[in-house]
């Protein structure tokens, strides 16, 4: 199948991921071969996708999800690196996690991260053809329209909006608490002094798994 491909979209985008993990001895180096086969235009759309639904999945209810993973809390960069694993594992398990974080119980372990490098090569095979690193062919129109078309498969889901605590997360994770943190929840907690937290906290709604639980009232 991958000598099929001819042209980077988003469907083969996903196609070349899964092929890509079923190389195990290299997987990221059998990615990048392909796309410096397919050539720097092609290189660059790969690291515009992954870029996108990167991009995509920065939802507070999902950072949640991955403090739990992280058994205690998850920074920004750690965050990052969490979106990076989450495309790794396919299209699938990333659709379900923005549809509904607690699919993640379902997911391979958080703790394997063979593949986080798979978002990546797309980068890194056009700095190695063209000897640019790619943020310096950057068209902000051009990713704002790749980034619109893929939101539209998007179904978001109920509360990944909001940036809950310990006392929320396991009403609205309740699997994926019990999978990771089976002792109890400890998640560190928000910079409250942050707008955007502040922001999230009073736009956005919790989900109806917590109103049902607890009985809040927002």
């Amino acid at each position: 199948m991958s000598g099929s491909i001819t042209e980077v979209n988003k469907d083969t985008f996903w196609a070349l991921i899964a092929q890509a993990k079923e190389h195990p001895g290299g997987p990221s180096e059998w990615l990048m071969e392909r796309l410096m086969d397919l050539g720097p235009e092609q290189a660059k759309k790969f690291d515009d996708i992954a870029g996108a639904y990167t991009s995509l999945a920065y939802q507070y209810g999902l950072w949640t999800a991955a403090s739990v993973m992280e058994r205690g809390g998850c920074t920004d960069d750690g965050f990052l690196d969490f979106r990076g694993w989450l495309i790794a594992q396919g299209r699938e398990v990333y659709m379900a996690a923005l549809a509904d974080p607690d699919s993640l119980a379902d997911a391979p372990d958080y703790r394997d991260q063979r593949f986080v490098c798979l978002p990546h090569m797309g980068d890194r095979a056009y700095e190695e053809l063209t000897g640019r690193e790619i943020h310096e062919d950057f068209d902000p129109a051009r990713y704002s329209a790749l980034k619109a078309e893929l939101k539209q498969d998007i179904v978001y889901g109920d509360g990944i909006g909001y940036p809950y605590d310990a006392a929320d997360a396991l009403a609205y994770l309740p699997r994926l608490c019990r999978r990771y943190m089976p002792e109890g929840v400890s998640i560190g907690a928000w910079n409250i002094n942050s707008l955007e937290i502040r922001a999230a906290r009073a736009t956005a709604q919790k989900s109806k798994k917590i109103k049902k639980d607890r009985g809040d009232s927002r």
